[in-house]
């Protein structure tokens, strides 16, 4: 096992994250911390940081290079972006930070970009998109395509430096928010007309679009605890942007969402991203999770071009990694639902989708024996209340949520998801939910007495063909106890079981 510190000193707050890992096997964040700088301050005015802000940084960093000792980490990385890269005394700080075991990389603009849209290809299920990424000091625009860096720019348009240039009233003044606009328009003009002409979805990352879009969720009462693979529509942006622009700091600083240490300069991140929204003729941003300092451990994760394989897969085997499951019973329901499943498609019109969200519930049915037996289906479900699922979306996890949730007994409820999930959607999780009980039942004694089945479909009833070399006398009970009720209402038929004779000749 290795572990790297990796430290994103940004234009607003520096964070360090501690990862620990398994080169290429999985990778779990053990800590972090994070404190404001505004290393950006003053930069409306000029590219020159203030000797406040390099007290600040200074005293940060040293902060986590003592932690770093004190926990056996050794050398952190350190990644320098748009306030160092662009300011004119930068030495002063590097001085400062002489003599703590700090590997500083400044970077370049198409750097920090690059290393977006690594984390984007690794926790996305998307071939291509246009990133975005709004920091205190610039704003990263990059175009991947084939899960690829293809190029992208660095514009100073970050929050920070534009609250300082042109939102100086509180609340900002009309004329200076038409400012704001008119130099996003002047600096990212020529872009939004290349978003324009693809149909490419935008993904935002970094601190400023979590904060929008936490807000948004509070906002709105979003019943998921996840921010990674949000949805933030344009609509919902609309309505928070023009409550900052009417509220006084004081005021945005009590906005149920929004960082107390974000509350001066957050109007600027929400005006630059409701104009990218508008130029761009986009509907939504979707929010990622991961962002630099994420693309930063996956060139050492994997070697290059530092790319995951299937991005869900992994995800799926990345969180097992530190959830403990009994692996043979897990891979046989697995298999068991699967053959259920395919039996059953074509006769009820269920996709290649449905087939893969079965499946991923049926590698984390268990999840929750990892903290306790007893109710572990709550366990479960409650683990992937709180944690991404990276390359699913909201209803996607949902849905897998849900079916972890009731894969034992108990007639499924969608409550308090029904504003995530689509029309339809409940039947389709009636129809998942039995072919996974229905696994788990067969696999009961969890010897894989049931080897095999096949699946007759006929006009009254389901008849499920057991392959077995001894009678599953225990599977068969508790599945038709467990599952008959379910199965009835999910596909309007009765469920039948019989063994199968071939083994026996």
């Amino acid at each position: 096992m290795a572990r790297i510190g990796i430290v994103d000193l940004g234009s607003n707050t520096a964070r360090l994250v501690v990862y620990a890992y398994e080169p290429g096997e999985w990778y779990r964040l053990e800590d972090e911390i994070r404190e404001p700088v505004r290393l950006a301050e003053g930069f409306g005015g000029g590219n020159h940081l203030s000797a406040a802000a390099i007290d600040r940084s200074a005293a940060a960093l040293k902060l986590m290079a003592d932690f770093a000792q004190a926990t056996d980490l050794g050398r952190l990385e350190v990644i320098a972006t748009s306030a160092v890269r662009d300011a004119e005394n930068r030495q002063e700080l590097l001085d400062r930070l002489e003599g703590l075991d700090l590997d500083i990389w400044i970077t370049a603009g198409t750097e920090e970009a690059e290393l977006g849209v690594l984390a984007a290809a690794n926790s996305l299920s998307l071939e291509h998109a246009w990133v975005v990424d709004l920091g205190g000091g610039s704003v990263q625009i990059s175009l991947m395509e084939n899960r690829r860096f293809v190029h992208g720019e660095s514009f100073p348009l970050g929050m920070v430096r534009m609250s300082e240039r042109f939102l100086t009233s509180d609340p900002p003044l009309p004329r200076e928010v038409a400012a704001l606009e008119a130099e996003a328009q002047q600096r990212l003009g020529p872009m939004m007309g290349k978003i324009r002409e693809t149909d490419y979805p935008l993904v935002a990352m970094g601190g400023t679009v979590r904060n929008l879009a936490r807000a948004v969720q509070k906002r709105i009462f979003y019943p998921l605890e996840l921010l990674h693979g949000y949805a933030l529509s344009a609509a919902d942006l609309e309505a928070l942007a023009a409550q900052l622009l009417a509220s006084r700091e004081q005021e945005r600083s009590t906005i149920p969402g929004i960082r107390q240490d974000r509350a001066d300069v957050i109007t600027a991140g929400a005006v630059i991203y409701r104009w990218i929204l508008r130029s761009s003729r986009r509907q939504e941003l979707l929010v990622s999770g991961h962002g630099m300092r994420e693309g930063t451990l996956y060139r050492h994760f994997l070697p290059a071009p530092h790319l995951l394989e299937d991005v869900r897969a992994f995800s799926l085997q990345n969180l097992l990694a530190g959830f403990r499951q009994p692996t043979a019973h897990v891979r046989h329901v697995e298999f068991l639902a699967r053959r259920i499943f395919e039996g059953l498609a074509a006769a009820f019109d269920l996709g290649k989708e449905a087939g893969e969200i079965l499946a991923a519930a049926a590698t984390l049915h268990d999840l929750g024996t990892a903290l306790f037996y007893y109710r572990h289906h709550r366990h479960g479900a409650y683990l992937l209340h709180s944690s991404p699922l990276y390359g699913f979306d909201h209803r996607e996890q949902v849905l897998i949520l849900l079916m972890v949730r009731w894969h034992e007994k108990g007639s499924p409820r969608t409550a308090p998801y029904d504003s995530i999930l689509a029309p339809g959607d409940f039947k389709l999780l009636l129809r998942l939910t039995a072919c996974l009980r229905l696994a788990e039942h067969l696999e009961r004694s969890r010897i894989g007495r049931v080897q095999d089945l096949s699946v007759e479909v006929r006009t009254d009833r389901i008849v499920l063909h057991l392959e077995a070399r001894e009678e599953p006398i225990v599977e068969v009970w508790e599945a038709q106890k467990l599952t008959a009720e379910l199965f009835q209402e999910a596909f309007d038929r009765s469920l039948e079981m019989v063994r199968s004779q071939e083994l026996d000749r």
